[in-house]
């Protein structure tokens, strides 16, 4: 699993939330009101809807099992879910 993380990791350069709006996928160093984190998100998702790399994005958070920011989609609290979900069809 980890191998196939650390290969190609091309993709990364097209991902859509590179550059100017890369602060919407990560907490912010200060404290984030809920309204103010479930804004932030949803503005990140919906980035995230129409990025042409959103599956190898996703793929990957799962691999690496990364415990920050939004990734291919999915908030750290719903990668763990579906990682769980994954765990438990094998």
């Amino acid at each position: 699993m980890f191998e196939m993380a650390s290969a190609d990791r091309s993709w990364q350069v097209k991902g859509l939330c590179r550059g100017n709006h890369s602060y919407l996928f990560f907490p912010p160093s200060n404290v984030e009101r809920k309204e103010e984190r479930e804004r932030r998100e949803h503005k990140a998702k919906a980035i995230c809807t129409v990025c042409p790399v959103k599956a190898e994005c996703l793929e990957f958070a799962l691999e690496i099992r990364e415990p920050y920011g939004i990734w291919g989609g999915l908030t750290e609290t719903e990668r763990r879910q579906s990682a769980a979900r994954r765990t438990a069809a094998v």
